[in-house]
């Protein structure tokens, strides 16, 4: 085969085809895609191939004989498309690539929205990670099918105290039944869309900053061990949390360490974990509360409940159960690239932890924190003097 063209088609095929497009299509001898994108040109001379994975594609391309063929994507190349996984597999053809216009495109200009400060999100396998950015971002643009609808994307949003934030829905954008939807995540709990179906949460009350040292009173709170405020900046900046990231809490507690991890990996998850159910439970009470729902906590001992679970990019072990050593073997063999940060209030845990990590941990590193914070009694402004907490930091050698 000599020429091989990948073609955005737009959002209703032949209606949004570019000129360019529609040029590379006449001048194809096979057409590759799914059933909607060929169903023009079922009454034409040209060869027909349903299909739409990858490698698929790539077999028939280079079994066929023909001049020139041409792959079918819907919407636009670029934007959620295949062409992305079908590229390295064509790198010894003559690849062109013709942009189309995407959902996001059309169905910003038909809700009048600028896209400038949008996060572009796909739900096809990802689906733990929805509040969270609807949380921190002005717009949200999510291409649905897969797994959820746009019904589980408004009642996942109000679960997690997202309620009143705007929501857009389009669905069949392009084609004669297309039905345009507006109005709060409460009004669409039990819509019926179509697959073929986008979204834009629209959140003014945004937060617009990556939460750091979040006050203790802001957290749901019981008599579970909590780790304070200025304890958790320095553990959340010692682990260098990758924004797409997996992360474990290891004796998790009320879930704090949790829900900042959880800002800093929004693309990613964050696993907690705890012997107690009410320390699991009141996690997931704080993951709630802070519209964190890229938080998953598990109830059960470590290390031999971490086998269930991803391997880690940042663990941060609050309480290890006297099990350190095995919990940082087990990290060892996991991910030799992890950052590991421990908290120690006593001399016993301290003295538990230190072999430790000299043994698994390069660059280890061991910081006294001593925080003073400041009461109010009577007309005074008094000191009150936080115990002492030892940080342990490194990375996995």
């Amino acid at each position: 085969m000599k020429k091989v063209y990948l073609i955005g088609t737009g959002t209703n095929i032949q209606g949004t085809l570019t000129n360019d497009a529609e040029a590379a299509i006449q001048s194809a001898d096979i057409l590759i895609g799914a059933k909607r994108m060929l169903a023009p040109y079922f009454n034409t001379e040209k060869a027909l191939f349903c299909q739409y994975l990858p490698q698929q594609i790539s077999d028939t391309l280079h079994g066929s004989t023909a001049a020139c063929g041409a792959v079918l994507l819907s919407g636009d190349s670029g934007f959620f498309s295949g062409a992305k996984k079908l590229l390295p597999l064509l790198h010894d053809l003559d690849v062109s690539i013709i942009p189309g216009i995407s959902s996001m495109s059309a169905f910003c200009a038909r809700c009048g929205l600028s896209y400038e400060q949008m996060r572009f999100l796909s739900l096809h396998g990802n689906t733990d990670h929805i509040a969270v950015h609807v949380h921190t971002n002005p717009f949200c643009f999510f291409l649905l099918g897969g797994e959820l609808s746009a019904a589980m994307v408004c009642r996942r949003l109000c679960e997690y105290g997202l309620p009143d934030v705007r929501v857009h829905i389009g669905v069949q954008l392009g084609y004669e039944n297309e039905q345009i939807l507006h109005g709060t995540a409460a009004d669409f709990l039990t819509v019926s869309t179509d697959a073929l179906a986008v979204l834009i949460a629209e959140n003014p009350n945004y937060l617009p900053y990556i939460p750091s040292g979040i006050a203790d009173t802001d957290f749901i709170r019981s008599k579970v061990p909590m780790t304070k405020s200025e304890i958790r900046c320095n553990v959340i900046a010692a682990l260098r949390i990758p924004h797409n990231g997996i992360c474990w809490d290891i004796g998790c507690g009320t879930g704090s360490v949790s829900v900042e991890m959880a800002f800093h990996c929004r693309s990613g998850q964050v696993y907690a974990f705890d012997n107690n159910p009410e320390a699991v439970a009141l996690t997931l009470q704080n993951a709630h509360r802070f519209s964190c729902d890229n938080i998953i906590a598990a109830e059960g001992n470590c290390p031999e409940v971490l086998c269930d679970y991803p391997t880690p990019d940042a663990v941060f072990i609050g309480g290890s159960g006297g099990n350190l050593e095995a919990i940082l073997w087990e990290i060892s063999q996991r991910n030799t690239k992890a950052n590991i940060a421990m908290t120690a209030v006593s001399l016993e845990t301290l003295m538990e932890a230190v072999p430790g990590f000299q043994k698994y941990c390069t660059d280890c590193r061991i910081l006294q924190i001593a925080v003073m914070r400041t009461k109010k009694l009577g007309a005074y402004t008094m000191p009150d003097t936080q115990n002492p907490i030892w940080l342990l930091t490194g990375g996995i050698q």
